[in-house]
């Protein structure tokens, strides 16, 4: 008993195994399990294809669930937050873009008034 004491702080410290953060909260959390739970049911029920097919899917549903973590969710996160970056950078390129138009401006300007 007291090697499985030793032994419990190395394993659930593992860096092959880190703790995924939650991104299913409250009601979404809820639904997932009853949705998955459901859909095992009516899965295991109807058999089949159709029905292994409704049971992977409300097991993923029912993980989802469980843990509060969604894979897919995380993927959607991300590319929203590159999609966000690259506005940004668009945005600050353009800025940068209309300040060099007023420089040139104001230089041919200067240029016409000191020539003319």
């Amino acid at each position: 008993m007291s090697d499985s004491k030793t032994l419990r702080p190395i394993i659930e410290h593992a860096p092959f195994h880190p703790q995924p953060t939650q991104n299913v909260h409250g009601w979404e959390r809820i639904a997932s399990v009853a949705g998955g739970a459901m859909m095992v049911g009516k899965g295991l029920r109807r058999g089949g294809i159709f029905g292994l097919i409704q049971v992977a899917i409300g097991g993923v549903a029912l993980t989802r669930g469980f843990t509060g973590h969604s894979r897919l969710k995380d993927a959607l996160e991300q590319g929203r937050q590159d999609l966000n970056n690259v506005r940004t950078r668009i945005e600050r390129a353009g800025a940068e873009l209309k300040n060099l138009k007023t420089k040139a401006q104001v230089t041919a300007d200067e240029t016409t008034k000191t020539t003319g």
